[in-house]
C-alpha cells in the first residue's frame, strides 16, 4: 500500500523508479534521471540539455544530482544507474 500516492511528486521527493545507464556516444538517455547513483567508481562523461560534455570521477556509493540528456561511452568507466 501505498499512503503518498495522491501527492504530488516534487522534485525533493525520493525517486520511484530505477534503470541502469547504456553509456551512448549517438543517443540520448530514454529517461532523465533525477540523479545518477554509481554502483562501481569511475569516471561518467555527462551532456547537459545545452551540448556541453563534462567528466565527473565518482566513487562507488555517490550520487550526483544533475539531469543529463546524455552519458558518452567514450571517456565513461564505471556503472551508473539513473533514479528518477
Amino acid at each position: 500500500m501505498d499512503e503518498f500516492q495522491t501527492f504530488t511528486k516534487g522534485l525533493t521527493s525520493p525517486a520511484t523508479t530505477h534503470f541502469a545507464i547504456q553509456p551512448d556516444d549517438n543517443s540520448d538517455l530514454p529517461i532523465l534521471p533525477r540523479v545518477i547513483f554509481c554502483q562501481t567508481e569511475g569516471t561518467i562523461v555527462i551532456r547537459d540539455s545545452e551540448g556541453v560534455d563534462l567528466a565527473y570521477t565518482l566513487m562507488a556509493g555517490d550520487q550526483l544530482a544533475f539531469r543529463g540528456v546524455r552519458v558518452l561511452s567514450t571517456g565513461t568507466t564505471g556503472t551508473y544507474y539513473g533514479w528518477s
